[in-house]
């Protein structure tokens, strides 16, 4: 299970240095795409074939359904680490998240997120002042802590 908040940078070339405890866990190659909330998504292979069976399932006459999965498969692309635990993101990837310099890496659960310092820190902090209101609501999804 991925977990944990690390802040990391980007550097010139696009590389950032994965977190040491992610690295084994995401395994010789992973997908990173475009993921919600103007971050990417790093998926290991296995949890990736999932969501490409959920992606799959959901109905082709539907034209959410055909947005969002082209949304999610055309950003995505396969990557590997080199030797100092860094990937190499692709410049369409960073442009979409406004990745420049400083990143933070997320883990959340199965996946990691990579997001800009920036948008992180405000959807954190917005987050934050409705963390009350949205555990409320997840009752609704048979979800208690």
């Amino acid at each position: 299970m991925f977990m944990g908040e690390f802040q990391h940078s980007i550097d010139e070339k696009g590389r950032l240095t994965v977190p040491a405890k992610f690295r084994e866990l995401l395994g010789a190659s992973f997908v990173v795409t475009r993921g919600l909330d103007q971050c990417l998504f790093v998926y290991p292979m296995d949890e990736w074939a999932v969501m490409e069976k959920k992606l799959k399932a959901l109905p082709l006459m539907k034209a959410d359904a055909r947005a969002f999965t082209r949304f999610f498969f055309s950003g995505a692309t396969e990557c590997q680490l080199d030797k100092q635990g860094r990937v190499n993101l692709p410049g369409n990837l960073c442009e979409y998240a406004k990745l420049t310099k400083e990143c933070v890496v997320l883990g959340v659960s199965t996946r990691v997120e990579i997001w800009s310092k920036h948008t992180w820190e405000q959807y954190f902090n917005q987050s934050e002042e409705a963390f009350n209101d949205i555990a409320e609501k997840l009752v609704d999804f048979n979800f208690e802590l």
